[in-house]
C-alpha cells in the first residue's frame, strides 16, 4: 500500500470478507479474528484483483517496510527539515542494523536503499514540477537537495532528461510509486 487510498481500499476489502480491522497503516494491517490458512488465500485473492499482494514472509515483509519507510519520508515528508539521514531515519524505524537491511533489501530488490530513494525522490521532483507551483531551487530546497545543479544533475541521470526538457514534456512518463525500481 503506498497512499491512504489504498489503505482505504485494504479495508474496505478486508471489512467485506468479514474482518474487523484493528490496525491498519502503510504495509501493515492487523486484523481479528487470526484468519485461518484458508482465509489467508482468500485475502490473498482478493487482494490480488485490486493489484496488491500479500506479505507473509517475514524478510518480504521487512523489504516491504522499508519500501514504505521511504515512501512515507519521500512523499510525505519536508526532506529539507529532516536532520538525519534518511538511511539512518529507516534503521531506527524498523529497530534494525542498517548494513542488515541494506544487504536485506539489496539481495531482494537487486539496488541498494540509497537508489531506491533516489528514484523516490526524482518521482516526487516529477509530482511537483508537474504542479507548477515552486520553481527547481524551491523543489530542491523541499527535496533536500544541496543545489539545483545537484538535482538536475540527478534527475537527468535517472530520467534522461533535465528538468526543463521534462517539463516540457508535460511530464507523460511517471511511474507509480509501488512501480519504481
Amino acid at each position: 500500500m503506498v497512499c491512504d487510498r489504498c489503505i482505504l481500499i485494504v479495508r474496505q476489502q478486508l471489512e467485506n470478507l468479514h474482518f474487523k480491522v484493528s490496525e491498519i497503516s502503510l504495509g501493515k494491517v492487523e486484523l481479528s479474528p487470526e484468519p485461518t490458512e484458508a482465509q489467508l488465500q482468500d485475502i490473498a485473492s482478493a487482494l490480488e484483483v485490486l493489484g496488491f499482494e500479500l506479505i507473509d514472509k517475514q524478510k518480504d515483509q521487512l523489504v516491504e517496510q522499508i519500501k514504505t519507510k521511504v515512501i512515507e519520508l519521500v512523499h510525505y515528508s519536508d526532506l529539507n527539515e529532516i536532520n538525519q539521514s534518511l538511511l539512518t531515519l529507516i534503521a531506527d524505524a524498523l529497530h534494525k542494523e542498517y548494513t542488515y537491511l541494506s544487504r536485506l533489501f539489496s539481495d531482494a530488490e537487486g539496488l541498494t536503499i540509497e537508489k531506491y530513494i533516489i528514484q523516490q525522490k526524482i518521482e516526487k521532483v516529477k509530482e511537483l514540477i508537474g504542479y507548477g507551483e515552486l520553481n527547481l531551487n524551491e523543489i530542491a530546497y523541499k527535496m533536500g537537495y544541496s543545489s539545483s545543479a545537484h538535482l538536475s544533475t540527478q534527475f537527468k541521470s535517472i530520467t534522461g532528461q533535465s528538468p526543463s526538457q521534462y517539463k516540457a514534456s508535460d511530464g507523460q512518463n511517471r511511474r507509480p510509486l509501488d512501480q519504481v525500481k
